[in-house]
């Protein structure tokens, strides 16, 4: 008999996404880190009460902190605990990748990004990337070419039919 895998890889599970980072950033490079929470965070990260479009990472002292990430609490949180929505979050990677990006947003017209929220091996996990923002004439290029993809697929339906 053939011996079964010890553990299946588990896909990770997203939670939440950022759409509108892909319209006002480039993405250099993209980072798995992963986030300090409280347990009415996890919570309602799990009913999928979050929205990331307003959060953005800074380096402090050091350390990684995702700030404007709002999770709002469940109608049934606990009422020993006062939960903050928008608090600032620690993020967690290695001090050799934190130099590093740090070296790289000092350069000018670099940022990090929260991209998404995801839940892998039971952990909450933010990916975030290294950016650069798009000028006004890269945002309408972007427009045009989804624009122009969903006319190229329209018709490509009809033609089927």
């Amino acid at each position: 008999m053939a011996k079964k895998p010890d553990s299946p890889a588990q896909k990770p599970t997203r939670i939440a996404d950022n759409k509108k980072a892909a319209y006002n950033y480039f993405f250099e490079e993209r980072f798995e880190a992963g986030m300090v929470l409280e347990g009415w965070e996890v919570k309602s990260l799990r009913e999928g009460k979050v929205q990331l479009t307003d959060g953005y990472v800074v380096i402090r002292n050091g350390e990684l902190f995702v700030i404007g990430c709002q999770i709002n609490p469940l109608g049934t949180a606990s009422t020993h605990v006062t939960p903050d929505k928008v608090r600032t979050r620690k993020l967690l990677m290695h001090k050799e990748e934190i130099k590093r990006l740090t070296a790289k947003v000092e350069q000018k017209g670099y940022t990090l990004v929260s991209l998404n929220l995801h839940s892998k091996a039971g952990k909450v996990k933010c990916e975030i990337a290294l950016a650069k923002g798009k000028a006004e004439h890269d945002k309408r290029d972007t427009i045009k070419d989804r624009e122009g993809k969903r006319e190229v697929e329209r018709v490509m339906k009809t033609r089927q039919r």
